[in-house]
């Protein structure tokens, strides 16, 4: 392993304090590897725990216990009047987070590598400049390194219209921070922030209208999954609209109104607030990556499979790079990248294989492997089967009676492809089958394996015993 030697005054820059960064941060450092993490946001520990993953799952979790409060009728409960405290349902989630933000800090700054407070940006290919972040009034500083990892993340995505700007609207960024609920709500998008939130809000109280571009919502799942939701949130009282295009945004008096085509149709929609969860974007702009060589598609740095850039000296992880924004990747792309500059002869690669997805709307949409739409543009042969959970003994007993689980099987060998579940626990269910895919566990073995009579995993044997009976053993 080559240690600093001049005229570097690293081995290894970190752009970036989140969970890619630190993870890439903790295992160059355990390399023996003289590190230093930049980190130029105002708040430390990243977007999962600050605005992303924890914030938005503490909230979630109130909306579900509010919804299961007022709907108690099936088990015999009579709950009169439920009422919430929003300020208190706010304060609960800023305590968790600043608990795990303070944890994070101090991983940040224990002492394992160097950690500066500032915003970075490259002058040439292993060289960057820093720029304090007030109210630090020291000079710029500029240091070189042998090698970098960005790790910068994502922000918010500009509005799709001008006139969207003018009009006024909040991000799930804002959400974060709001004092009081809207008494009407315009949601703009339908993947997986914008479906969490609508439900959200409008468990809550809030009368909610959701746009979606797509012909249907949550577009990287198949769409019997998102027929399912689409089900669950128009029953619980929200508008949805898909297959749509954004015409025009105005103010009318104390309202918002955006003028959109439906199917070809114009309509208007109106009210007091306006969320734009329309995704986001590499947050890459203000480093200069021309400087250093770093080619980049739409923002997004370019990588290949040990996390290398187009200069072999740097290398990116998490939301930057992507191509997937989920935090339990972007730590394996920060500690790959770190073990291929400590060892490049044994580092690991990424592999998407096992690439999961959960949404957490009730019922929660989880998936691992192949969508049937994927394995289709592939090419891949496979043969599916799936099992409601309206015809489910544990998930009757829950009143969980929508959504199904699914199985994608190789139609030769049984060799279990991919998998989805719409329904009750299903962030947790889907893990049954990632386990059997790391495996690559067939069909056969997973219909034989025991599972305690009720639970809610016994409901992976059915589509499994389906595909058993048409595959041979």
């Amino acid at each position: 392993m080559n240690k600093v030697s001049e005229p570097f005054d690293y081995d290894v820059a970190i752009l970036g304090g989140g969970s890619a960064g630190y993870a890439a941060a903790r295992t160059a450092a355990a390399s023996g590897l003289r590190t230093v993490v930049i980190e130029g946001a105002e708040a430390v520990g990243g977007l999962c725990i600050l605005r992303g993953c924890m914030p938005t799952k503490a909230l979630l979790y109130a909306a579900e216990v509010m919804h299961l409060a007022s709907h108690a009728q099936p088990w015999g409960i009579h709950a009169e009047r439920v009422s919430f405290d929003f300020t208190q349902v706010m304060a609960r989630k800023d305590a968790l987070i600043q608990e795990f933000a303070d944890y994070r800090r101090g991983q940040l700054a224990g002492g394992k590598f160097e950690f500066i407070r500032a915003h970075a940006r490259f002058l040439d290919p292993h060289t960057v400049t820093l720029n304090p972040l007030p109210p630090d009034q020291s000079a710029p500083r500029v240091f070189t390194a042998r090698h970098f990892i960005i790790a910068t993340g994502s922000a918010i995505a500009p509005p799709p219209l001008p006139s969207l700007s003018e009009v006024g609207y909040i991000t799930s960024d804002d959400v974060m921070e709001l004092k009081q609920l809207p008494k009407s709500l315009i949601v703009l998008g339908g993947g997986a922030v914008a479906v969490e939130l609508a439900q959200f809000f409008a468990r809550f109280g809030v009368q909610v209208t959701l746009l979606q571009r797509s012909e249907h919502i949550l577009r990287e799942f198949d769409p019997d999954a998102a027929v399912e939701i689409e089900k669950v949130f128009r029953r619980e009282g929200l508008d949805v609209f898909t297959g749509t295009e954004l015409t025009g945004a105005r103010r009318d008096g104390s309202l918002k109104t955006l003028s959109f085509r439906h199917h070809g149709q114009p309509k208007t929609v109106a009210a007091e607030e306006i969320l734009h969860a329309l995704g986001r974007v590499p947050n890459t702009a203000s480093l200069q990556l021309d400087r250093a060589g770093v080619v980049t598609e739409r923002g997004r740095i370019v990588a290949n499979e040990f996390m290398q850039t187009s200069a072999p000296h740097i290398y990116t992880a998490g939301d930057c790079t992507g191509p997937h924004g989920i935090v339990h990747l972007a730590v394996q792309q920060g500690e790959i990248a770190a073990q291929h500059i400590a060892r490049p002869e044994a580092a690991r690669q990424m592999d998407y294989r096992l690439l999961i997805a959960v949404v957490f709307t009730e019922p929660q949409v989880a998936l691992v492997g192949l969508t049937e739409r994927e394995a289709q543009s592939r090419n891949i042969p496979f043969l599916a089967a799936s099992y409601p959970f309206n015809d489910h003994g544990k998930s009757l007993i829950m009143e969980a009676r929508d959504g199904f689980v699914k199985l994608l099987a190789d139609p030769k060998t049984g060799e279990i492809l991919g998998g989805a579940c719409v329904g009750p626990m299903g962030g947790e269910l889907i893990h049954e089958i990632v386990a059997a895919m790391s495996k690559r566990m067939t069909v056969h073995e997973l219909a034989a394996l025991p599972h305690y009579h009720p639970t809610l995993a016994e409901i992976w044997t059915y589509p499994a015993e389906e595909l058993a009976e048409q595959i041979p053993g």
